[in-house]
């Protein structure tokens, strides 16, 4: 008998025998075969060492499941999809992760409204679907309407009558175009918001760009059936 490393869960769990894995030329069984590209497998929650089943239920026994969700985070399998897949992959980073994505999500300063316009921004700017399909069905809860999400996803500036919400805008699309901030921008954005939620709409843009960049990398793709955010060129 022989140690080997199993394809799927390498380096999250104990080492496995070669008599426990399928055949060399067969597809691991926690792989998306059937999803073209996909380079990290959605790994099954009966499966998950300790240390990813304590990730598994931050992601899904969080703040995130308060009331009906409007969006699929999880297939019919109990398998995450979106940002939350990779995190199983890696616990020692992916609960902080999710931790921090939970704090700027529902412990900041912001109102929904303003906090979604700031993540659309990113989704678009970065031309992220995932982080698009699931912030546009948030924002839209949160009360953005068809035309402001339609402006934030082509990349115009949408018609915000809060001057909160447009410095919120002009801030975070500065940051996601530029990677920094202007005197005037941010001499506002301190002005109008304070310098507290001025720190937290940073770490909100770089940790939903920080997403944004995961999902490409692994080629994170939509729950099935939804159609591609059409993206404008400036957006």
């Amino acid at each position: 008998m022989r140690w080997v490393i199993d394809p799927v869960n390498a380096g999250l769990g104990d080492p496995v025998t070669d008599d426990a894995l399928p055949p060399r030329d067969a597809e691991p069984a926690d792989s998306d075969s059937g999803r073209e590209g996909v380079r990290l497998p959605l790994l099954r929650p009966g499966l998950l060492s300790e240390e990813q089943r304590e990730v598994y239920e931050a992601v899904t026994g969080g703040p995130r499941r308060d009331g009906p969700s409007p969006i699929r985070y999880m297939d019919d399998e109990g398998r995450l999809l979106g940002p939350f897949n990779a995190m199983l992959y890696s616990p020692a980073v992916g609960m902080p992760l999710q931790e921090l994505g939970a704090a700027l999500r529902f412990r900041t300063a912001f109102t929904k409204r303003e906090r979604e316009i700031a993540i659309l921004v990113v989704a678009a700017g970065h031309r992220a679907p995932y982080e698009w399909y699931a912030h546009e069905r948030i924002g839209r809860r949160a009360g953005l309407t068809e035309d402001e999400l339609d402006a934030l996803r082509t990349g115009v500036a949408p018609v915000l009558a809060d001057v909160r919400e447009r410095v919120v805008y002009e801030a975070a699309r500065q940051m996601v175009v530029d990677g920094d901030l202007s005197d005037p921008v941010y001499t506002e954005a301190v002005a109008t918001l304070g310098r507290a939620a001025v720190v937290e709409l940073v770490a909100l843009v770089g940790y939903y760009s920080a997403l944004a960049l995961q999902m490409r990398v692994f080629r994170v793709g939509l729950p099935e059936g939804e159609p591609e955010p059409q993206f404008g060129q400036d957006a």
